[in-house]
């Protein structure tokens, strides 16, 4: 029904410096959250086990969100509410219902596949004003990890394609050897 995604199966959260991601998100109790294109979750399982408030996370592999539906299920997580969807089409969420958007390693996917337009149409859609937009991406180097460095977009690239849409006062942050978080805020 659903084809593969680009990265399905792979995340960069083993990469990261948690404690660093968290400080810079600094995500109140009651935080309206969603990790796009999540994957198997190992985003928003972390983050629901640090706030109260709704969790989404979603994605168009089956198998990843069934996998992150047996975890939340196993840590008694009742904060996330998965779905399989095409977040490049119509995300299952209400107009200005979102506090915070993660976008964690796929925007270089989604432009890869011709497919981020209508994925940062509907970010732009369902986040609430003055919310935050976090990207993390490989950085712009030669890996393994990650993508080929062609593909790999640098915070100026990200600059290029999120701006236009209204987003402003990038915060980069280092998160590990190989890869950086930058903050955007919502006009």
């Amino acid at each position: 029904m659903h084809r593969k995604p680009t990265a399905a199966g792979k995340s960069s959260f083993d990469l990261i410096d948690v404690e660093r991601f968290f400080t810079t998100l600094n995500l109140s109790e009651k935080t309206t959250f969603l990790d796009l294109a999540c994957g198997a979750g190992n985003y928003a399982l972390a983050v629901a086990e640090r706030i109260g408030g709704t969790v989404h996370a979603v994605d168009l592999w089956a198998d990843g969100i069934d996998r992150l539906n047996q975890q939340a299920e196993a840590r008694n997580l009742a904060n996330i509410e998965a779905a399989v969807c095409d977040v490049s089409r119509s995300l299952p969420l209400e107009t200005d219902s979102v506090d915070i958007c993660l976008m964690a390693t796929v925007l270089h996917d989604l432009i890869q596949d011709g497919i981020h337009t209508g994925a940062l149409k509907e970010v732009v859609r369902v986040l609430k004003p003055d919310s935050r937009l976090a990207v993390v991406e490989f950085k712009k180097q030669p890996g393994p990890p990650g993508p080929p460095e062609h593909i790999r977009l640098s915070p100026e690239e990200l600059d290029a394609v999120l701006v236009p849409l209204g987003f402003q006062g990038r915060e980069t942050v280092d998160l590990g050897a190989a890869v950086y978080m930058s903050l955007y805020h919502r006009e």
